[in-house]
Protein backbone atom coordinates (compact mmCIF):
# COMPACT_ATOMS: atom_id res chain seq x y z
CA UNK A 1 0.00 0.00 0.00
CA UNK A 2 2.98 2.45 0.59
CA UNK A 3 4.56 1.88 -2.98
CA UNK A 4 1.17 2.94 -4.14
CA UNK A 5 0.76 6.00 -2.43
CA UNK A 6 3.97 6.90 -2.97
CA UNK A 7 3.83 6.44 -6.36
CA UNK A 8 0.50 8.29 -6.51
CA UNK A 9 2.64 11.49 -4.99
CA UNK A 10 5.54 11.12 -7.57
CA UNK A 11 3.15 11.04 -10.59
CA UNK A 12 1.37 14.30 -9.12
CA UNK A 13 4.54 16.23 -8.48
CA UNK A 14 6.01 14.92 -11.81
CA UNK A 15 2.51 15.80 -13.44
CA UNK A 16 2.96 18.95 -11.28
CA UNK A 17 6.21 19.95 -12.25
CA UNK A 18 5.63 19.52 -15.97
CA UNK A 19 2.39 21.69 -16.02
CA UNK A 20 4.27 24.39 -14.23
CA UNK A 21 6.84 24.94 -16.87
CA UNK A 22 4.31 25.12 -19.68
CA UNK A 23 4.08 28.57 -21.75
CA UNK A 24 0.78 29.60 -20.90
CA UNK A 25 -1.24 30.29 -17.40
CA UNK A 26 -4.04 27.93 -17.18
CA UNK A 27 -1.56 24.64 -17.47
CA UNK A 28 0.48 26.37 -14.36
CA UNK A 29 -2.44 26.56 -12.78
CA UNK A 30 -3.41 22.87 -12.91
CA UNK A 31 0.48 22.13 -12.36
CA UNK A 32 0.27 24.08 -9.13
CA UNK A 33 -3.06 22.62 -8.11
CA UNK A 34 -1.44 19.02 -8.55
CA UNK A 35 1.36 19.94 -6.67
CA UNK A 36 -0.82 21.20 -3.96
CA UNK A 37 -2.42 17.76 -4.00
CA UNK A 38 0.84 16.06 -3.64
CA UNK A 39 1.83 18.17 -0.97
CA UNK A 40 -1.04 17.27 0.98
CA UNK A 41 -1.07 14.04 0.42
CA UNK A 42 2.51 13.76 1.48
CA UNK A 43 1.67 16.13 4.63
CA UNK A 44 -1.33 13.01 5.45
CA UNK A 45 1.25 10.06 5.08
CA UNK A 46 3.29 11.76 7.54
CA UNK A 47 1.30 10.83 10.65
CA UNK A 48 2.32 7.32 9.45
CA UNK A 49 -0.92 5.15 6.94
CA UNK A 50 -2.68 3.11 9.39
CA UNK A 51 -6.40 1.71 8.78
CA UNK A 52 -8.95 1.41 10.92
CA UNK A 53 -7.60 3.56 13.50
CA UNK A 54 -9.46 5.99 15.91
CA UNK A 55 -8.51 9.60 15.17
CA UNK A 56 -9.84 11.11 18.68
CA UNK A 57 -7.85 9.51 21.26
CA UNK A 58 -10.38 7.33 23.95
CA UNK A 59 -11.99 5.30 21.82
CA UNK A 60 -9.47 2.37 21.15
CA UNK A 61 -5.94 1.58 22.27
CA UNK A 62 -4.47 2.32 18.63
CA UNK A 63 -5.44 5.46 17.28
CA UNK A 64 -4.24 8.16 14.52
CA UNK A 65 -2.64 10.88 14.81
CA UNK A 66 -4.54 13.82 14.42
CA UNK A 67 -1.58 16.40 13.57
CA UNK A 68 -1.17 15.54 9.61
CA UNK A 69 -5.25 15.33 9.11
CA UNK A 70 -4.96 19.17 10.51
CA UNK A 71 -2.22 20.43 8.27
CA UNK A 72 -3.83 18.61 5.15
CA UNK A 73 -7.10 20.58 6.03
CA UNK A 74 -4.90 23.68 6.53
CA UNK A 75 -3.28 22.90 3.47
CA UNK A 76 -6.68 22.75 1.55
CA UNK A 77 -7.35 26.11 2.54
CA UNK A 78 -4.84 27.23 1.54
CA UNK A 79 -3.95 26.21 -1.73
CA UNK A 80 -7.89 26.69 -2.27
CA UNK A 81 -7.02 30.55 -1.58
CA UNK A 82 -3.59 30.54 -3.65
CA UNK A 83 -5.13 28.80 -6.75
CA UNK A 84 -8.13 31.82 -6.90
CA UNK A 85 -5.37 34.42 -6.22
CA UNK A 86 -3.39 32.80 -9.68
CA UNK A 87 -6.52 32.88 -11.29
CA UNK A 88 -7.35 36.33 -10.75
CA UNK A 89 -3.76 37.34 -11.45
CA UNK A 90 -4.15 35.10 -14.77
CA UNK A 91 -7.59 36.86 -15.70
CA UNK A 92 -5.57 40.75 -15.30
CA UNK A 93 -2.71 39.52 -17.11
CA UNK A 94 -4.49 38.22 -20.06
CA UNK A 95 -6.66 41.31 -20.14
CA UNK A 96 -3.88 43.69 -19.86
CA UNK A 97 -1.31 41.73 -21.80
CA UNK A 98 -3.81 40.31 -24.38
CA UNK A 99 -1.74 36.97 -23.96
CA UNK A 100 -2.28 33.93 -21.89
CA UNK A 101 1.81 33.52 -22.16
CA UNK A 102 3.23 34.02 -19.00
CA UNK A 103 6.35 35.52 -20.98
CA UNK A 104 3.89 38.06 -22.42
CA UNK A 105 5.04 37.11 -26.14
CA UNK A 106 3.83 34.77 -28.72
CA UNK A 107 6.06 32.98 -31.28
CA UNK A 108 5.73 34.65 -34.51
CA UNK A 109 4.09 32.12 -36.73
CA UNK A 110 5.27 33.53 -40.23
CA UNK A 111 8.72 33.12 -39.21
CA UNK A 112 10.77 29.61 -40.12
CA UNK A 113 13.08 30.64 -37.13
CA UNK A 114 10.41 31.33 -34.41
CA UNK A 115 11.83 34.67 -33.26
CA UNK A 116 9.61 35.91 -30.26
CA UNK A 117 7.74 38.82 -31.13
CA UNK A 118 6.45 41.55 -28.52
CA UNK A 119 2.53 41.85 -28.36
Amino acid sequence: MELLYASCVGLLVSCGVFLILRSRTFPIVLGLTMFSYAVNLFLFSSGRLSINNAAVLGYSTEYADPLPQALVLTAIVIGFAMTAFVVILAIRGRTDLGTDHVDGQLADKNSDNNKKVKV
